[in-house]
């Protein structure tokens, strides 16, 4: 048997899954594919700056299966309705008795494996699947009547109880990289260094690619800044956070991995010990329960909201004020600080996230899906499931969402997590030489500022606007 081992958001040798057990089953080696599909991609929203880091992991995987002696070859197609038929002409010309991967749960990618596995099956060939981009399968955490959780806190005590469970029996244990095989009569593909239509940011600097450039940033986390991370990490001004989300989007790092590396930093403790590696572990389990909403209600994923009475919703028509907010350009500094962020570096701190999307759905009252779309066009870490969760949350659309009626006020925010200003004067330069507590609302505040001050009014009243967004979500929930 020789295994054909298909690539997809799984971007390393290290614990991977399909992988590991593709050499088990191996009698003759194994081959390795990915498929690029710029067409899809673009209707997926894809970013540039997402698109050259996965090009670039993509070199950085052939390399280090190529020293295993395992081809990994590029195979090019403009939808994923052509993959099916590829990888089987792939399998059929190098010999192979099957195909293994690992399971994606977005639907436009569940129904192109469910077409993978009918046409594999119907040439006789085996199919395997494996769980390997969650901790748990998606389906594996239930009520105990059997349904899907639809509230994050009771989500997380069953899936901590069934982590420790499967801890106990299998220990989840991490994989390790495969063993050199004999060679075989097959050579590696090209990986291309762009893809046409993904012209645009390109950030090495930032998101260096490659198994061990993602290790050491978890070390790097795990050793430095774990134990402050329950405070840091609201703070976009300090380096706080991990930084591993683009790693984990593209399976360059595993999330058992993550989970082993903040388990041994807490003395193996789940659910107490540290309050950083807590905390850190509750994030590793909000990632997982996104995911369980998305494979559990799949209208989440068709762009609809996951509350459905939130439908009738009336969103305001202003493409001057979404404009403006996608250049930061709203008067407001740190809504265009995080903005600017995103524009430069293809990332946003996660509390930014969280403030631009609600000054965005209930300041400007503009619909989240705009801004869900705007996001994945941009971020290098772009991760449907987590997107979709995190707008739908700020929105007050989805599961378990912030309530209506709490609206984050962006100067209190900014008071309160950039209280020196010095994150906004990092992305907004034209504001450095504003003083003190001025620099966050500094139209209102800076004495003399519509004199000299190069920066926009806002374009909203934020009291008003925080209103009419009250009044309208009233009148859906209330009715």
């Amino acid at each position: 048997m020789r295994p054909l081992v298909w690539f997809r958001s799984d971007l390393r040798v290290r614990d991977n899954t399909a992988l590991h057990e593709a050499y088990q089953a191996a009698g003759d080696g194994v081959v390795a594919a990915f498929t690029i599909c710029p067409d899809q991609w673009r209707e997926h929203d894809w970013a540039p700056v997402r698109v050259d880091f996965l090009l670039r992991n993509l070199r950085d995987l052939s390399e280090s299966l190529g020293q295993l002696q395992i081809p990994l070859l590029i195979v090019k197609t403009p939808q994923f309705a052509e993959v099916p038929g590829r990888l089987l002409q792939v399998a059929e010309q190098h010999g192979c008795g099957g195909v293994w991967f690992n399971r994606e749960y977005e639907i436009n990618e569940q129904r192109r494996d469910e077409r993978v596995t009918e046409l594999f099956e119907r040439a006789g060939k085996a199919v395997h699947g494996f769980t390997d981009q969650v901790i748990l399968p998606p389906e594996r955490v239930r009520t105990t009547q059997g349904k899907f959780y639809t509230v994050f806190t009771p989500y997380q005590r069953s899936w901590i109880a069934a982590v420790k469970a499967a801890r106990e029996s299998s220990g989840l244990r991490c994989l390790p990289r495969p063993r050199k095989q004999k060679p075989i009569p097959a050579r590696a593909g090209t990986v291309p260094e762009s893809v046409a239509g993904f012209e645009g940011l390109r950030r090495p600097d930032l998101w260096p690619s490659g198994e061990q450039a993602a290790g050491r940033r978890l070390e790097s986390f795990i050793a430095g800044r774990l134990k402050a991370y329950a405070k840091a990490r609201d703070f976009p001004a300090v380096h706080g956070t991990s930084t591993l989300s683009p790693y984990l989007a593209l399976g360059v790092l595993s999330p058992r991995q993550c989970l082993h590396a903040v388990l041994e930093a807490n003395g193996n403790r789940l659910d107490s010990g540290s309050q950083g590696a807590s905390t850190w572990i509750s994030e590793l389990v909000w990632r997982e329960f996104y995911r369980h909403v998305l494979v559990g209600f799949p209208r989440v994923g068709k762009n609809e909201p996951f509350d459905l009475r939130t439908r009738q919703i009336r969103w305001r028509d202003d493409e001057a004020g979404f404009r403006r907010w996608q250049e930061g350009r709203t008067g407001v500094p740190i809504v265009d600080a995080g903005m600017r962020q995103l524009a430069q570096t293809g990332w946003m701190h996660n509390r930014l996230r969280m403030i631009v999307a609600m000054f965005l759905t209930k300041n400007l009252l503009i619909d989240w899906r705009r801004g869900e779309k705007h996001f994945l066009r941009n971020l290098v870490d772009g991760d449907f499931a987590n997107n979709n969760g995190g707008w739908q949350w700020s929105a007050s659309v989805g599961t378990d969402a912030a309530p209506y009626f709490r609206i984050f006020n962006p100067v209190s925010q900014s008071e309160r997590f950039d209280p020196k200003g010095e994150f906004i004067r990092m992305f907004v330069p034209e504001l450095a030489e504003v003083e003190g507590k001025a620099i966050h609302l500094p139209r209102d505040r800076a004495v003399g500022a519509a004199k000299w001050l190069d920066y926009p009014e806002p374009i909203v009243d934020l009291k008003v606007s925080r209103q009419r967004a009250i009044e309208e979500f009233r009148r859906v929930f209330e009715r």
